[in-house]
C-alpha cells in the first residue's frame, strides 16, 4: 500500500513516500528545503501531522503542559516519555521521531544519559532523542551518539531550567549571553548532534548561530533565518483557550470550533433531537436483534 492510501486519499507527491532520517535532516543545511517539525502526543495528532507531510515529529516533554495540564515540564517521566512515544509511533509512516529526554533523565552523568536515550529508543520507539542544553551536556551528547541514537540538541531557552532561568523568559540578551548560546551550540555540533533547537532568543542571535554551526537549526521563537521551525500542534492549530505564546501562529481556530460542536451536541441531546433516526439501528425481525 503506497503511503495514504486507505487513511486520508492517495498520496500527492513522491516526498510522503520516503522516510525522514537524521541523515537526510543534516543535510537540508546544505540542500533545503527548510526543515519542518511540529510535536504531537497520540496516535491520532501523529497520523493527520504525517499525512501533512511535516518532516519531524516531535514527542516533547512539553506534555506535563499540554496533556497533563501541568504548570511545567519538570514531573515528566521516562516512563510516559516511552509510552506517548509508542503511540505517536503508530501513527507515523514518514516523519522522523524524536523524543524528548525527560528532567533528570539524563543530568546525572554520560553514563545514565546512554541508558536513558536507550529506553526511549527500545521502548519508546523513537528514531534519535532531544536533550536540553549545550556545553556542560556535550560529554553525554557524544556518549549517547557515539552507541548509534542520533541527537537533536536545544538551547536558548531550556524549558527544564525555568526555575533557574526565573521563567519562561527569552534567552541570549547581551553579548555576554551571546557568547554563551553559541558556544553552547558550537559545544553540540562538535558533540555529534544533527540539529539544534533555538528556543526564544532574538532573531539576530538565531542567525549568528545558524551562521556559526555546520548542523541545522531549528527556531520556535527565534526568526526565520533558522534552517526550520517548531510549533507545538495544539499552538498551531488553536486548541487552547488561552492566548498563544507571541511566537506562535495560529493557522487554525480548531478550539472554538471543538466549543462550538460541544455546544451543538449538548443542545440536541436536551431536545431529543440527536440521535435521530439516521443514528439508530432497525430491528432484526428474523434474529430479533439489531442490523446496520
Amino acid at each position: 500500500m503506497r503511503y495514504g492510501e486507505g487513511m486520508y486519499g492517495p498520496a500527492t507527491s513522491d516526498i510522503r513516500l520516503r522516510k525522514v532520517t537524521a541523515p537526510e535532516i543534516r543535510a537540508r543545511k546544505a540542500a533545503g528545503p527548510k526543515i519542518t517539525m511540529i510535536t504531537a502526543y497520540d496516535y491520532t495528532m501523529a497520523r493527520l501531522v504525517d499525512a501533512a507531510g511535516v518532516d519531524v515529529i516531535l514527542v516533547g516533554d512539553s506534555l506535563g503542559m499540554i496533556v497533563q495540564g501541568e504548570p511545567h515540564t519538570l514531573g515528566v517521566t521516562l516512563d510516559e516519555m516511552c509510552y506517548h512515544g509508542r503511540c505517536v509511533s503508530r501513527g507515523v509512516q514518514r516523519a522522523h521521531l524524536v523524543g524528548d529526554m525527560p528532567f533528570m533523565s539524563y543530568q546525572l552523568s554520560p553514563t545514565q544519559a546512554l541508558e536513558s536515550a536507550g529506553r526511549l529508543v527500545q521502548q519508546g520507539r523513537y528514531e534519535s532523542v532531544k536533550l536540553e542544553g549545550g556545553v556542560v551536556v556535550a560529554e553525554h551528547v557524544a556518549r549517547i551518539v557515539a552507541a548509534g541514537i542520533p541527537v537533536v540538541g536545544h538551547v536558548g531557552l531550556t524549558p527544564q531550567s525555568v526555575h533557574a532561568l526565573g521563567g519562561f523568559r527569552v534567552q541570549g540578551r547581551g553579548e555576554e549571553a551571546e557568547i554563551r548560546i553559541i558556544a553552547d551550540a558550537r559545544a553540540l555540533e562538535e558533540a555529534g548532534a544533527f540539529c539544534i533547537v533555538l528556543e526564544a532568543v532574538p532573531p539576530c542571535l538565531a542567525k549568528r548561530i545558524t551562521e556559526a554551526v555546520s548542523v541545522p537549526t531549528i527556531g520556535i521563537g527565534a526568526g526565520v533565518d533558522c534552517d526550520g521551525q517548531v510549533l507545538v500542534c495544539t499552538d498551531l492549530l488553536g486548541l487552547g483557550l488561552a492566548p498563544p505564546p507571541k511566537f506562535t501562529k495560529r493557522f487554525a481556530e480548531l478550539g472554538a470550533a471543538a466549543v462550538a460542536a460541544f455546544e451543538a451536541y449538548v443542545q440536541e441531546v436536551r431536545a431529543g433531537s440527536f440521535p435521530g433516526p439516521e443514528h439508530t439501528y432497525k430491528a432484526n425481525s428474523n434474529a430479533g436483534g439489531t442490523t446496520a
